[in-house]
């Protein structure tokens, strides 16, 4: 900051003093220097997308594919598993999706071979939950040629159910998110499903009249997405009918579980491109009603459905309600619809720093974490175009972009730090798939950004454990196991936040499962309160900042561990 002010004279302080003004009795302290580091190399880990492109141009080859964190061989640290596509004819290689094993000091080992992961496909998005209950989390990738339900075996080996599961899903399947709509406490299914498309039937789109270029889906007929229900002993019954989300219209990309009216029960919100999003509240009994229209998030501002692409919900404002993250495509904008408290929500991003910044961006991954620590949700975008051509007919836009990353300033107001987080960050790449996660168990959040026919990236969060905060991971027994949908609100001196353990969000991909709150200044918390999938409401007394826990729905609090030193 010193060595900037002294190169910028009075303007810096301006800007500075306008931050810090911002900043001045809004709960929050000033943000402490951060950066995000590409460790990818380091980390050993070497993976690189396969579109299957050949000149063909097929839709598919424009999606990408997803990442997710979580612990797949039981030791308390998130390993990664990267999501692969493969060629449309055979070209001498396979092409299969990676599993790396954290090494718990800042590597990882890549054990796919004989995992059970080690299954071509033209794999797209990812989500992770243990539907059966038995302490260990499962993995549901969609592909193109039918989705795949993997049962986590132990001590990282899986085996592909999907047969005997009775999931039959082999419609263009993208994003998908574990939920317990119903607290039975076991974890059904929901899966978004794009449009009707096949090699044979892909069809012939030009920007220029002249040369084929990649269709946008209003060329392609939509189709309806999945509900599946878990009736327990590994067995899945298709509902989607009958409990109302089977809109044949719908060409749907993203999916993002939050309780929008607070009655306790998981409503899903679902993105749409080139179509209306749906936001299904969840009517207690086994049903749902499509209420997007009269929320206000179906269209954009100006009534048009926007092409929508990945989603979160988060509380960004600390009013106690989940408010929506919606990546849309470019000459869009970001859409950060605030969530009234009525049944309403109203975009703030036309009126932002948000908007304006990511007008002409195109983004895909996008979620809400708090990189600082402060308390307060911050917002990452990770952008990309579909077409490499874009530039020649649009030259304010561009086929390779760089992320966005914004900070909460408090007062629902954010500002666009992405210059200040390195030159790494900011290179422009094709990104599609984004997740979180502290892998490194320092407190703070790491991210991992997948492209399109291209390289993973692994960005170290360096400095955001400056602040203080808080981790925890729930382990439920009346409910489901991850504790997916259990309510948590932390409250210190600087006030009470609150965020809900969920699957699925952002794009293709899956955060981890740990919920981590950020605490700025404070040293302890004052009370954390749990409020679990089958009604059972927990609380527990003060503690120390700075630590892991386990919570047990019944036990309480089984283990505690301070940051990697």
């Amino acid at each position: 900051m010193k060595r900037l002010f002294a190169g910028l004279g009075g303007v810096l302080v301006v800007v500075w003093v306008a931050a810090l003004s911002s900043m001045a009795g809004s709960g929050i302290v000033a943000p402490a220097p951060v950066t995000f580091t590409d460790v990818t190399a380091q980390a050993g880990i070497k993976f690189v997308h396969n579109s299957g492109r050949a000149g063909q141009k097929f839709l598919p080859e424009t999606l990408g594919s997803g990442v997710a964190w979580f612990d797949a061989d039981g030791d308390g640290w998130a390993d990664v598993l990267l999501i692969n596509s493969r060629d449309w004819t055979p070209r001498g290689r396979k092409s299969l999706p990676a599993l790396y094993r954290n090494n718990h000091d800042g590597t990882f080992t890549n054990i796919t071979a004989g995992s059970g992961l080690d299954v071509e496909m033209y794999g797209i998005g990812v989500a992770i939950g243990d539907y059966d209950n038995d302490g260990r989390d499962d993995v549901y990738i969609t592909a193109l040629e039918g989705d795949h339900l993997f049962h986590n075996e132990g001590h990282g080996k899986f085996r592909d159910v999907t047969k005997a599961s009775g999931i039959d899903n082999a419609s263009f399947g993208t994003s998908a998110a574990w939920v317990d709509y119903d607290r039975d406490g076991k974890l059904d299914l929901f899966v978004a499903n794009y449009v009707q498309w096949t090699a044979k039937g892909d069809l012939w789109c030009s920007l220029d009249g002249a040369t084929k270029s990649y269709c946008t889906p209003e060329s392609y007929k939509g189709t309806s997405s999945k509900l599946y229900h878990n009736l327990g002993n590994g067995k899945f019954e298709d509902v989607s009918r009958k409990a109302g989300v089977a809109e044949p219209t719908s060409k749907s990309l993203g999916v993002a579980v939050l309780d929008y009216n607070g009655d306790g029960w998981p409503d899903l919100f679902v993105t749409n491109d080139t179509q209306p999003n749906k936001l299904y509240r969840n009517n207690r009994n086994g049903t749902f009603t499509d209420e997007a229209v009269p929320a206000g998030v179906a269209f954009g501002e100006d009534g048009v459905a926007r092409g929508a692409m990945g989603v979160d919900a988060a509380d960004y404002d600390r009013s106690g309600r989940p408010d929506l993250l919606v990546g849309n495509f470019s000459n869009q904008m970001l859409g950060l619809y605030h969530n009234e408290g009525t049944g309403l929500f109203v975009d703030e991003a036309p009126s932002s720093t948000v908007g304006r910044a990511s007008l002409l961006t195109l983004t895909f991954g996008a979620f809400f974490f708090d990189y600082d620590l402060d308390g307060y949700p911050d917002i990452f975008a990770a952008n990309g175009h579909i077409e490499e051509e874009i530039g020649r007919v649009q030259p304010k836009v561009q086929y390779k972009e760089a992320p966005l990353l914004f900070h909460n300033l408090g007062r629902r107001q954010f500002e666009n730090v992405t210059t200040q987080m390195g030159a790494a960050f900011n290179r422009p790449v094709v990104a599609r798939g984004a997740a979180y996660a502290d892998y490194d168990h320092d407190g703070d959040l790491d991210i991992l950004v997948t492209t399109n026919d291209g390289p993973a990236y692994l960005f170290r969060n360096d400095g955001g454990n400056r602040n203080h905060w808080i981790s925890m991971r729930l382990v439920g027994r009346k409910s489901n196991r991850d504790g997916i949908g259990a309510v948590v609100r932390v409250i210190s001196k600087s006030g009470k936040q609150w965020n809900m353990v969920r699957s699925g969000s952002s794009y293709c991909s899956q955060s981890d499962l740990a919920l981590t709150f950020g605490l700025g200044g404070d040293t302890a918390v004052d009370s954390i309160e749990i409020e679990w999938p089958s009604g059972e409401k927990q609380k527990l007394g003060g503690m120390a900042a700075n630590q892991f826990l386990t919570i047990d729905e019944t036990a309480g609090i089984v283990t505690k561990a301070g940051p990697r030193k």
